[in-house]
């Protein structure tokens, strides 16, 4: 049996429980009460126990998840964590892993029944906690809704972030955020309503966006999930009875009296995105969303962005749902994500053909992205047959690459061998230098004033010598550089002997393997390997 034993104290001190006296109790017990052969010991000093993220307790963490122990044993509770989320959360770990958890101060013990039953009592704490936390946060949130503010971060395109000050109840200024607009970019933002009423299709818009040259807040070409993202965001609509109405019959919260949706300030929508540690995990369903009016203008009506999420919904059987794939061909292409359009840089994405006679398969084709969506307006470069393409670069890397591409890794190796030889002469001479150093300073206390003085000057000229060699060693890892043209030198071996015979799976991992990119100007082909 294997027992982690963990310890952490605050401060780095010596006195009281201290973490070696932490261990050593820890172990103690372990030799009581469990037949233990091994220890794993876990030491932070220096640390809070109100933060998770410490050296030792990740490591333990990682070692729990991998199951190199069977018992986790600490001082007390708090050593873990001071906070009960926290511990309920490694507990959780260590219950999925069959790992038992021992505090030998509080007396909990999983392995026994009483151990296991104060476990619970302390998850159900926990849970309580985060229930109460989170009912706190959305009491807050409430609280800002109906304020109408802007809480920071990116602005939607179409606004710029401007300061309020204003006076509490308490009579102190205080400051708080606004959307101020940007009329050229809401200006865009409008033809995007307009154009998604008129055409009901994302592609469409996109394809008007790209050959009208309208650009995001960024100066990009607009896409469909950019187009998607602003069409959905309830910011640009004017909060007026449609859209009370619309929030209301799917459930959202709504902060705002029903009388202040007037037409009057546009719409403000908080709990849009699920966060954990301030991270972004995903985007909250519409119906959590808590919806307020704002104290900015809205630029279409509510009944105007109703019915763009409305055709949204109607459209969405288009789109391939969760676990399920389209049409697409790149699984019977070999460049795709490889090829590029060097007219415009873009990808250069698969389409299909026409069907091949008496087969179920289709001719496919390469075609560049900004040429596709912009209906040539944009890019005119040529399309490609995929067939053909893919049999000309696996001729080419056989043929022309692959002879060239082994001829420098041989290179390659012999100017690591060459480097490395260079650097043991020179640390070979740095170490004679150093020795002699040695063996001069020791001669310093035996000898008198006249040759003391020639022993120094040799000192220095020794050590300005070592200077001088250092400089001149290679900074380059050569380590790093022979693993990596390993890694190299082996996919090359492995795509010159198995080319022929490997499927077709295999065959595009091989060659996505040595190929980094490869570039297609209209009339030829530049095949790009990866370089080390």
């Amino acid at each position: 049996m294997k027992a982690a034993v963990y310890s952490r104290k605050s401060r780095f001190t010596g006195r009281g429980e201290s973490t070696k006296n932490q261990i050593q109790l820890c172990m103690d017990y372990a030799q009581k009460h469990f037949n233990i052969d091994d220890y794993i010991v876990y030491e932070d000093e220096g640390f809070s126990g109100g933060c998770i993220d410490r050296p030792q307790y990740k490591k333990m963490i990682k070692d729990a998840q991998n199951k190199k122990f069977d018992i986790l044993i600490c001082y007390r509770l708090d050593r873990i964590s001071r906070n009960i989320s926290d511990f309920s959360d490694i507990i959780e770990i260590l219950g999925n892993n069959s790992i038992g958890f021992v505090s030998i101060k509080e007396q909990f013990d999983t392995s026994t029944p009483m151990g296991r039953a104060m476990m619970y009592i302390a998850s159900v704490f926990a849970q309580l906690e985060r229930e109460t936390i989170a009912e706190r946060i959305r009491d807050n949130m409430h609280q800002l809704a109906r304020s109408g503010r802007w809480l920071g971060g990116n602005t939607p395109t179409g606004y710029e972030s401007e300061s309020i000050v204003y006076t509490d109840s308490n009579m102190k200024e205080k400051k708080m955020y606004k959307l101020k607009s940007v009329k050229k970019d809401l200006d865009i933002v409008k033809i995007l309503f307009d154009k998604y009423l008129e055409f009901q299709s994302l592609q469409k818009v996109e394809t008007y966006c790209l050959q009208n040259n309208l650009k995001t807040k960024n100066d990009n070409d607009f896409h469909k999930n950019t187009i998607r993202m602003i069409l959905t965001n309830p910011v640009y609509a004017k909060a007026d009875i449609d859209l009370y109405n619309y929030f209301a019959s799917i459930g959202s919260e709504i902060s705002s009296d029903k009388e202040k949706f007037n037409g009057r300030y546009g719409c403000t929508a908080y709990n849009k995105r699920i966060l954990k540690n301030n991270r972004f995990i995903k985007e909250n369903d519409i119906s959590n969303w808590i919806i307020s009016v704002g104290k900015h203008k809205g630029i279409v009506s509510g009944k105007e962005w109703v019915r763009v999420q409305q055709l949204f919904s109607k459209n969405r059987h288009k789109f391939p749902g969760k676990g399920q794939s389209r049409k697409g061909t790149s699984h019977r292409v070999l460049l795709s994500g490889l090829l590029y359009c060097k007219d415009c840089g873009s990808f250069m994405r698969v389409a299909y053909g026409p069907k091949i006679k008496n087969t179920n398969y289709y001719y496919n084709y390469y075609e560049c992205n900004l040429r596709f969506n912009s209906k040539r307006k944009r890019c005119a470069n040529k399309r490609l047959n995929a067939a053909k393409v893919d049999s000309q670069v696996v001729d080419t890397i056989k043929t022309k690459l692959m002879p060239a591409l082994l001829k420098n890794i041989g290179d390659m190796k012999k100017n690591i061998k060459n480097k490395n030889l260079q650097n043991q002469k020179i640390n070979n001479k740095i170490m004679e230098n150093r020795n002699a150093i040695d063996n001069l300073v020791r001669r310093l206390s035996t000898t008198n004033d006249e040759i003391a003085d020639y022993i120094l000057k040799e000192i220095h000229k020794l050590h300005k010598e070592n200077k001088k060699l250092e400089t001149k060693t290679p900074q380059n890892n050569t380590d790093l550089e022979e693993f990596n043209i390993a890694i190299l030198h082996h996919s090359a071996i492995q795509l010159q002997e198995k080319i022929n015979t490997a499927d077709f799976e295999e065959k595009r991992n091989l060659i996505h393997s040595i190929v980094s990119k490869v570039e297609w100007d209209g009339e030829n082909l530049d095949i790009r390997l990866f370089e080390y």
